[in-house]
């Protein structure tokens, strides 16, 4: 427990050196990043579009996607309070006092449900990220549960809730992607979508995040990621060259809710190599969701619309790296829904997709190897599909 960020931050300056990150890996100042904005607006239609409408939203999808690479989602169909009740249930977790949590807290990879800090990896790290968090599976709910923290009070019913819901939207943009691509509505159920990790990340305010970082620069190695995020956004693309998305930092009062989506590599094999020059890994929707949107600093990253869901999807579908920035004043608390396969499930090109002018250019592979050589490369995003790649 002694290790956790959050158990000895508030006296700490100047920031400790093993959390310091060599010159080439720190955001430097945040302030200089650029912004976005004038982006599409999707409406989702509640969730439950049909006929002409759901014609119309995954070709906006995927034009958008193509054309801007970001855009906005309104309509989704999950409840403001339910966000505000599972949001608030994740603080009221990292604020309990420290005997409380101390039987969450592991080291060991293979407990479900446990509390770590960095990457779970400490005293193999050179380096530490700024970040604690609490993981556990959701899905399926009945079997997962009976692991889950019941303190705060709420937290099984509320997560219970939310998980589903979260869920839900999820599939049903994969829905929509393997329909505008012409490889069948439900392609991704089943063993493509079996498993939902949660991972609550909390960073606690930084003397310095000039110097280090709450998650570097990666790619999900999953099918779909939803990232609910907070009061303060940390949350950064990397889109031409650069860093796109600052620290937004607001009162008590001005709460912003952001989702993300982010979908990876794997589901583009699953789409069908001959779609990897184009859309390689359809790199992230990220759907910000904002209840209430007050800003008391000039707008920083892309300026979603009230109630709205910001998709991000990067330059011609094209994978978009991401990170977490730390910020000096207030604490940051997010919430990523990871959406994968089983560990089982074989990953191959839809056969739809693949012809003569299209030809496969990755095999097939279970997804644990994938996994596996992920973590061996450590998210490596070059070098992580070299070993997938066909001899042609």
């Amino acid at each position: 427990m002694e290790k956790l960020v959050s158990s000895w931050y508030n006296n700490v300056q100047p920031l400790p050196e093993t959390y310091i990150f060599p010159p080439d890996a720190r955001p430097g100042k945040l302030s200089t990043l650029p912004s976005s904005d004038n982006i599409p607006v999707i409406n989702l239609g509640g969730g439950g579009a049909e006929g002409h409408d759901r014609t119309r939203i995954v070709e906006q999808i995927l034009g958008a996607s193509q054309e801007f690479g970001f855009f906005q989602v309104i309509n989704h169909g999950i409840s403001e309070n339910l966000l505000h009740d599972t949001m608030d249930v994740f603080r009221e977790f990292f604020a309990l006092p420290p005997e409380d949590k101390a039987s969450f807290f592991s080291e060991d990879p293979n407990k479900l449900c446990r509390l770590i800090t960095s990457t779970g990896n400490y005293d193999r790290e050179n380096v530490h990220l700024w970040r604690d968090a609490l993981r556990h599976p959701c899905h399926a709910l009945e079997k997962f549960i009976p692991l889950w923290p019941q303190q705060p009070l709420k937290y099984r019913e509320h997560v219970d809730k939310c998980s589903t819901q979260v869920r839900k939207v999820a599939l049903n943009i994969l829905d929509s992607i393997s329909e505008g691509l012409g490889i069948g509505y439900g392609h991704f159920s089943d063993e493509l979508s079996q498993e939902t990790l949660l991972s609550v990340n909390h960073y606690p305010p930084c003397p310095d995040p000039s110097l280090t970082l709450g998650i570097t620069k990666h790619c999900d190695p999953n099918l779909i990621t939803i990232l609910l995020q907070g009061d303060v956004h940390g949350l950064q693309v990397f889109k031409d060259g650069k860093w796109i998305g600052k620290v937004l930092n607001f009162g008590e009062v001005h709460r912003v809710w952001v989702w993300r989506i982010l979908i990876t590599g794997l589901d583009l094999l699953c789409f069908g190599s001959s779609l990897f020059l184009l859309i390689y890994t359809f790199p992230y929707l990220g759907f910000n969701f904002q209840d209430r949107f007050w800003i008391l600093d000039p707008p920083l990253g892309v300026e979603p619309l009230p109630q709205g869901l910001v998709v991000n999807i990067g330059y011609q579908l094209q994978c978009a790296e991401h990170r977490a920035v730390t910020n000096s004043s207030n604490a940051r608390t997010s919430a990523a829904f990871f959406i994968a396969p089983s560990q089982d499930c074989h990953i191959q090109p839809a056969t739809a997709l693949i012809n003569a002018s299209n030809p496969q250019i990755y095999k097939g592979f279970q997804y644990k190897e994938f996994l596996s050589n992920y973590l061996m490369k450590q998210g490596n995003t070059e070098v992580v599909l070299e070993p997938f790649k066909l001899q042609i």
